[in-house]
């Protein structure tokens, strides 16, 4: 039995959302105060059961919808200031000022739109592999939280992306994703910002390479805290907010992707540490899965191949290719370049994974509603499953 915590706050936020889930998407929803609600649902209590609680509103805002045949701008709560700005976009919900949308309109069914009005949250957000998820899943239509270390970073790629759609696409969010503290607020900043999320990819990671003779503890636990316990804590904060959120509708589906790798499906030479926390996370995938499906979340993880033109691999000072120039991976490597073509001619479609192979991998996984705890990998066949 759910119950509302002393957090009671930031909970608010995503059950109201989860009352206007259509059965793939909600509305925005944006903590305000000082507004004239449109709707005021009956009170709650610190404490109370959530499910009860969900019932009971669901049925005031359904009778306020078919008697108005439209959302409410505002929703309040009798005996507190807090209230809440809905719309079907952050600007609208910032506003609170009406929803431009009507109650009957269906939602879409087309493969196109299968990110479209949806807010996703992509942890390393700010470069490399993560910018390239952001800008991708922006021009398909989401909102996408940047969440980042690189504070900067983030707030100069959402200010270019809202720059370009006209209104509020994207937004930038600090996290340090090995410290539970840090995620927790930044999914209380995401509640009072838009309610809740439809897909959090867990994507920042970081790499150290070198021989299991030499690695120093403090690099492999770097690798590890980043990699795995990192995504554990994403996993845990995100999961909170969507169960509170998938308690209205019953059957509306949220997403947890982690990106893992081709090194999270087979052992990688001198780079024990990276494939460690990989495997690792496949194994968190999975078990999450079986656990969080009651809740409505689908759990799967994305394991690509070399992002040979991303900074990970082609920074000139920390890169893995000058890595692994150094560490004598590539027998006979005198040069980067012939790293380069070494992990090349791995693959059988001779090139290194890219930005939308990996997007589409995304698309996939929420488009199909029938499968979860599933490793897919997206490697040009470089990695076979059997």
């Amino acid at each position: 039995m759910v119950r509302f915590t002393e957090k009671i706050l930031e909970e608010l936020p995503s059950v109201i959302r989860g009352l206007t889930f259509d059965g793939e998407k909600g509305l925005f929803i944006h903590t305000t105060q000082g507004k004239k609600p449109s709707l005021t649902l009956s009170a709650v209590e610190d404490g109370a059961e959530v499910l009860r609680t969900t019932a009971r509103w669901m049925v005031e805002f359904t009778e306020y919808c078919g008697k108005k045949n439209l959302y409410p701008a505002v929703i309040g709560i009798e005996g507190r200031e807090i209230q809440f700005g809905l719309g079907t976009n952050y600007d609208e919900a910032v506003r609170g000022e009406g929803v431009s949308s009507i109650v009957s309109l269906p939602p879409s069914t087309n493969r196109n739109d299968v990110v479209r009005d949806k807010i996703v949250l992509v942890t390393g957000g700010a470069q490399g592999f993560g910018e390239g998820m952001v800008r991708s899943l922006s021009e398909m239509g989401a909102f996408v939280y940047i969440a980042d270390m690189n504070r900067q970073g983030a707030e100069d790629l959402a200010s270019s992306l809202n720059y370009v759609a006209c209104i509020t696409v994207a937004k930038a969010l600090y996290v340090n994703v090995t410290d539970e503290a840090s995620v927790e607020a930044m999914m209380d900043e995401v509640a009072r910002q838009t309610g809740g999320l439809d897909l959090f990819v867990s994507n920042a990671g970081v790499l150290r390479a070198g021989s299991v003779k030499q690695m120093k503890l403090k690099d492999f636990q770097f690798v590890t805290d980043v990699d795995y316990t990192g995504f554990f804590l994403c996993s845990k904060h995100a999961s909170i907010m969507m169960a509170l959120q998938n308690t209205a509708s019953g059957s509306y589906f949220t997403d947890l992707i982690t990106i893992s790798s081709k090194s999270g499906l087979e052992g990688s030479n001198k780079n024990a540490a990276y494939a460690g926390a990989k495997f690792g996370t496949i194994g968190l995938t999975q078990s999450f899965a079986l656990e969080l499906v009651e809740d409505n979340i689908k759990v799967n993880a994305i394991c690509p191949g070399n992002f040979l033109d991303g900074p990970l691999w082609s920074d000139p000072e920390k890169g893995l290719f000058v890595q692994y120039l150094k560490t004598g991976k590539v027998p006979g490597a005198e040069t980067v370049k012939d790293v380069r073509k070494f992990y090349e001619a791995k693959v059988p479609m001779n090139r290194g994974c890219q930005t939308e192979d990996v997007v589409r991998a995304i698309c996939y996984i929420v488009e199909q509603k029938y499968e979860t705890g599933q490793a897919v990998p997206v490697t040009g066949g470089q990695v076979m499953l059997n």
